[in-house]
């Protein structure tokens, strides 16, 4: 079987990273480096030298057919570049958000669908193991009947990270779209698909035309009611990044939680896996002490096993785990809370 040839388009933070795993992967090998513009990166060639440099993905495709591609680029481009692999049959994986804006991720869906396409969107964290257990203890019926759900993204960003990014800064570059979408795709894995948000947002501390902190009421078809507070502004281990000990480049609080999921029986605080229950056939009652257990979880870096999942996509051995409805529909949600933080009132969210 031959071994699955990938190209990289846009080699910013994420880009690289992408390289780096598919340098170290036995099963692919890196076919190409797209930097659309250059993209800033004007020593990527000095920095890969082995490796084909091209300045966009048409004049990759005319001298190139890679397995798959790895769109990493600024958000505006992944629509453009998304459609013209999926016209040309190419197995994509397209870094989140799916498009700039949902109207585009649905046009991206419906081409998937009517070509049969093969399309990846990179929320890498619904590849976590962490994930995995948690789902199999609320599908599994231990907590009961979902309640209620509270989430929490409190993390402060350095000048630099602003300084190095000034796009961050301006609208369409606030924590909602960059770090909520994330958040987003767990919520619909833990609760389900959300029927309507309400959110108040704020730049009082970074005072940039964009918020810096939101607070965030969901309701969920199934009834489940949930609260979210994102804030890049405030110093707090409360955020997946310091809490799941899935990425080096963060400190981490293990005794630390991020999400809360609430049933009838009990209550999962995440990523701890600790677990709060009244054990059946016990009726639940705030009289009888709930039954405490700690979930063992092997961690795995989830960025590698989404990598695992594209390669077995391209093969033709396996769907993906975040298909494209997923991406738009986080993004379609995302969308809803920034409109209900501007307009001030609650936002219906249509099934699709």
């Amino acid at each position: 079987m031959t071994t699955p040839s990938i190209i990289v388009i846009g080699p910013g933070l994420m880009g690289l990273k992408h390289i780096e795993m598919i340098q170290a992967h036995p099963g692919c090998t890196l076919a190409g480096i797209v930097t659309p513009g250059r993209n800033g990166s004007s020593n990527i060639g000095e920095r890969f030298p082995d490796t084909p440099i091209f300045d966009s993905l048409e004049s990759c495709l005319a001298s190139a057919t890679p397995s798959g591609v790895i769109i990493s680029s600024p958000n505006e481009f992944h629509y453009a570049q998304a459609k013209l692999c999926i016209e040309r049959g190419i197995p994509v994986l397209i870094e989140k958000p799916i498009t700039a804006d949902h109207v585009e991720a649905v046009d991206l869906v419906d081409l998937a669908a009517r070509r049969g396409a093969k399309v990846l969107v990179g929320h890498h964290r619904v590849h976590s193991p962490l994930l995995t257990a948690a789902k199999a203890i609320i599908d599994g019926g231990r907590l009961g009947r979902l309640v209620a759900f509270q989430g929490s993204a409190i993390f402060y960003k350095p000048a630099e990270y602003f300084e190095a990014g000034p796009w961050r800064s301006r609208p369409g570059g606030g924590p909602i779209l960059i770090n909520l979408i994330h958040e987003i795709g767990i919520m619909r894995a833990f609760c389900g698909e959300i029927a309507a948000v309400q959110a108040i947002a704020s730049n009082a501390i970074r005072q940039y035309p964009v918020e810096d902190t939101v607070a965030i009421n969901l309701q969920f078809r199934n009834g489940v009611l949930g609260t979210f507070l994102l804030s890049d502004a405030g110093a707090s281990p409360h955020s997946w990044e310091q809490t799941s000990r899935e990425n080096p480049v963060y400190p981490t609080y293990p005794a630390e939680d991020c999400y809360s999921v609430t049933g009838t029986r009990g209550t999962l605080d995440f990523p701890s896996m600790r677990v709060l229950s009244h054990p059946a056939p016990q009726s639940p009652s705030w009289h009888t002490p709930l039954v405490e257990e700690i979930i063992p979880v092997t961690r795995e870096d989830p960025l590698a096993r989404q990598l695992d999942n594209f390669l077995d996509v391209i093969l033709g051995t396996a769907a993906p785990i975040v298909p494209a409805f997923d991406g738009a529909q986080n993004l379609r949600v995302a969308e809803a809370i920034r409109r209900s933080a501007e307009t001030r009132s609650l936002v219906d969210i249509d099934a699709r």
